[in-house]
Order: C-alpha cells, then structure tokens, then sequence
C-alpha cells in the first residue's frame, strides 16, 4: 500500500506547552487500487509468448471463440445499428471473427438473417498485448467487417473521451482486471447514453476440479497449500458492481463449458498456449513439483474422471448486460401499478395468463 503521511496534530495538555501530543496519520495516495490481486506486466508477457506460437495459439482458441459466438448472439435481441463499437480486451479479435459468422436461424423457414458485423460500421479491438491484438490481421474474416486494431498500455484504463462508443463487448478479458468497479465506472463514462455493455468473464467454480486436485496434492505432499488457481468474480456481486457502476436495466446469467481432456497436463498446457497461466501477485515462482503434479492427476481421476478415462475441466461463464442511462430509457412501471396478482397466477388455475 502506498501511504501519504500528513501533517502532525498537535493538541496541548494542561498548560504545559512541552507536554504536547503528537498524532501522525495516514490516508490513501491516489494512483493505483488497493488491492492489487494479478501482476498485469506478467499477464501481458504471458499473452505475447502464447501468441508467438500463431498455430498453438489458434488451435487452443476453442474457448474464446465459443465464449465469443455466444455473447455476440445477444445483440441480435437489440434491433439497432451500432455505428462505433469497443471491444475491450479484444485477445485476438475473437469476438470480430463471431460478428462476421452467419447466423443461424432455427426456424429454416424465415428468410436469412445476415451476419451481426453487418449492423456496426466501426469495431474498435483493444488489447495490451500487440502480438496477441495482430495474430489474426491477415485472416479473410477481417474483409467482413470495418476493425480497428488499438494497443492499449493496460485494459484497466481506459483511453477514450466520454459518450465515445454506441456499444462495448468485452469477452474473456475482465477476470484479470484488479479494479473491477473502477473499471466499470469508466466503460459507463465512454459509452453514449441508452447503450449497452456486454461481457463475458471466468467466474465462481471455473475449473475447481484442477483447484481441489492441486490443493489436495500439495497438501499431502507439502504440508501446505499455493495459490495455484486465479480467485474469480462471484455472480452474486456482478449485479451489484454493475449497478454501483451506475449502470441500468441489469441481466446476469450464467452457463458452464465442460471440455474433456486426456490429462490434467494436457489441460494445463492449453491454459499457458492460451495465455491464462497463473498471473496472482506473491505466488510461487518456477514450476510445480514432480511428484505434487503426479498426485494431483491421480485425484484428478479419483474424484472427477469420466466413466471414459477422460477428464472434465469446467469453465463457468457469467455474461453481463447493463445499459447507461439516458433520457429516453425504457423504465420499470411503478410500485404497485401491476394488474394481476402473480400469487393468483402461480397458484391458481392458470386463468389469470
């Protein structure tokens, strides 16, 4: 914690001008946040190196790009235009390459539907990481759709005036931020007003199999447990940052990928081909112990194996929307002015719908 020390308070005692209290103080130095839970340098050195390696990078981009599609999805609920759109923490313009792929209308009779890039004229990437922001530059998804690439020194501060964007997306980026609500505050200050963010960040139980079968391991082997593991957000507090934020008309939900690997080793090496190795400040430098990662597949399989020798890896997703205020919004009818009494129609025989 960086402190600021101020002046001494002085205050008499008796009529002795010698015997005098001295009272120092501390408070806050303005700058950085507090709690410094991830070291952002690392974070940013960890996505280089990954996306260095441009034909691992894309095959262990399963993940980012499912997680992707299916926010994106969520705009097609929003029937407007979107003339500039920020994509926070962009990764390799995942979420571009969502926008340019065709939809896919479950009713086959309904004339089709065109591609989400087609209601955006301008998408602005913005990612701290050049290697990992221009992985893709050359890709022909990139003829699809209107991308500006920007390399921002750090995605927790951001670089853009107030009222600036119709829209910001952000997928699988925010879980390494420290200053989430600060974060938040600032996406409500460069959005116009009545726009909406989206977001899509790790969250709660992600990955507690690999969790517990680490800890149980070196508690066994070592005596004592490391922070292995990132801490995540909890659902329970998203809708609370977001309205904090100041943001309206909040949704959260949540939904669980489970990806089957051969090996806990095997899944360990697509988290650092993805750049998602662990970045937590103080945690134990170098490798882990031979024989802690030999235990901890052998739990791995005791407590969490398939019937099939494989073994799950849970990603839990929480998706976010929340939209600034504006004159115009859409509000909530007052308290007390609903019609039908939902217990009658719960309760009743349905005569009430």
């Amino acid at each position: 914690m960086n402190l600021a020390f101020g002046r001494p308070a002085v205050g008499t005692i008796g009529l002795c001008p010698r015997c005098a209290l001295v009272r120092s103080y501390a408070v806050q130095a303005p700058g950085a946040p507090t709690l410094q839970v991830f070291n952002r340098r690392t974070k940013q050195l960890q996505k280089e190196r990954a996306a260095r390696d441009t034909e691992t990078s894309r095959k262990v981009d399963y993940l980012r790009d499912e997680v992707a599609s299916r926010l994106t999805e969520r705009l097609l609920d929003i029937k407007r235009h979107f003339p500039r759109v920020l994509d926070l923490g962009a990764n390799a313009c995942n979420v571009a390459k969502a926008l340019t792929r065709p939809v896919i209308d479950p009713d086959p009779s309904r004339p089709p539907i065109p591609p989400i890039a087609t209601r955006l004229s301008e998408l602005t990437a913005a990612e701290s990481s050049p290697a990992l922001l221009h992985r893709d530059a050359t890709l022909p998804f990139n003829e699809d759709i209107n991308i500006l690439r920007e390399v921002i020194q750090d995605e927790e501060f951001l670089p853009y005036e107030g009222e600036t964007f119709d829209a910001v997306l952000s997928s699988l980026s925010l879980h390494w931020v420290n200053d989430l609500p600060s974060l938040l505050s600032q996406i409500n200050h460069v959005l116009k007003p009545d726009c909406p963010f989206m977001a899509a960040i790790l969250g709660g139980d992600t990955l507690f199999e690999l969790r517990t079968s680490l800890q149980l391991a070196e508690l066994d082997r070592r005596g004592g447990v490391s922070t292995r593991v990132s801490p995540l957000a909890d659902v329970r507090d998203v809708g609370g940052l977001l309205q904090k934020a100041g943001f309206k008309m909040l949704t959260v939900d949540v939904d669980d990928i489970i990806v089957d690997f051969p090996t806990s080793f095997a899944l360990m090496a697509d988290l650092q081909a993805m750049g998602e190795s662990n970045a937590v400040l103080g945690r134990e430098m170098g490798g882990i112990q031979r024989d802690v990662l030999l235990a901890s597949e052998a739990i791995y399989r005791e407590l969490h194996g398939n019937e099939d020798g494989s073994l799950p890896a849970t990603f839990r997703l929480i998706y976010m929307i929340g939209w600034k205020e504006g004159p115009n919004q859409s509000q909530p009818l007052a308290r007390g002015s609903g019609q039908v009494n939902l217990k009658d129609v719960l309760e009743g025989d349905g005569s009430g719908m």
